[in-house]
């Protein structure tokens, strides 16, 4: 564990293992320990890299709204800080994530083996709100308010708790209490939380001009992984992104919309999939298997 200044700003970093380079970015309001289901089984034959954006986890504030580019760049100087500078690596972004990692794949051609989107977001028309500075200060206003008042002291992690167990199929929040505490007790999280949220459908719009411009590096695998807890729409919406990005899909369950922790599994296969496919084509996307009795 280590403090790295990017852009100001400490970020807090966990790198483990050996082996090719792989990086680990959670979603909205989630910390480095969300991947610890999944780090055993990577550490053995990846070098794992795990980041708090400014905000998150242990990691400072953010001082700027985030952007697609911005985020984008943070991947590139936490692998520098690690001193993986001249190591390519598997991109993972899960939920808001997989917009930084799409992003970072688009931009940063040349480090990237691979992208993984676990249960990621997806926006088909997205267009930029008005007024992005308005929504900054709103977003830190509020976040400052509600710790004014005590609130993530006194409610941060019960949230967290409850947020998780809701968002998995698996049982409750495996975390330990203590970093829980130290997390989600905080005003800092919130704010960072609420900050992300608020510039999430501009973010989402940056991504789409990306694409028509910033083509993904030619063979450099993707996989699409689909919680089933999300139903038969939002199967249908990442088997499009699949489509869309030459992906492979997997329809992953049983699992809610934390996927690395219901199937931990599932995420490491991805990732340790062989970069390289015979004749170097992506294949078209797999079908996705019947969902399960009842769904």
């Amino acid at each position: 564990m280590t403090f790295v200044r990017i852009g100001g700003v400490p970020h807090h970093v966990v790198v483990e293992g050996s082996g090719p380079v792989c990086v680990l970015s959670a979603g909205l309001g989630l910390a480095w320990f969300d991947w610890d289901p999944v780090v055993p089984l990577l550490a053995p034959h990846r070098t794992v890299v795990r980041f708090d954006r400014p905000g998150h986890g242990l990691s400072a504030p953010a001082t700027a709204a985030p952007t697609a580019a911005g985020e984008a760049r943070r991947i590139a100087a936490v692998l520098d800080a690690a001193g993986l500078r001249d190591r390519p690596a598997t991109v993972v972004g899960h939920s808001i994530a997989g917009f930084h990692a799409e992003a970072f794949a688009r931009l940063h051609p040349g480090r990237t083996t691979g992208v993984v989107l676990v249960d990621s977001s997806v926006e088909e028309h997205a267009a930029a709100p008005a007024a992005p500075a308005l929504r900054t200060a709103v977003a830190r206003a509020t976040g400052t308010a509600l710790g004014a008042a005590g609130v993530p002291a006194a409610f941060g992690p019960p949230v967290r708790r409850l947020t998780v167990r809701l968002s998995r199929t698996g049982g409750g929040d495996p975390a330990p209490a203590e970093p829980v505490r130290a997390v989600y007790g905080t005003t800092r999280v919130l704010r960072g939380a609420l900050l992300e949220n608020a510039h999430y459908r501009a973010v989402a719009a940056e991504l789409l001009a990306l694409r028509e411009r910033r083509p993904l590096p030619p063979g450099a695998p993707v996989t699409v992984l689909a919680a089933t807890s999300g139903g038969r729409g939002w199967t249908a919406r990442q088997r499009a992104l699949a489509l869309l990005l030459g992906a492979r899909f997997r329809e992953t369950g049983p699992a809610g919309h934390l996927l690395m922790l219901d199937r931990p599994d599932a995420v490491a296969e991805a990732v340790l999939e062989p970069a390289v496919r015979p004749g170097g084509r992506e294949p078209a996307p797999r079908a996705a298997p019947s969902s399960p009795p009842g769904r």
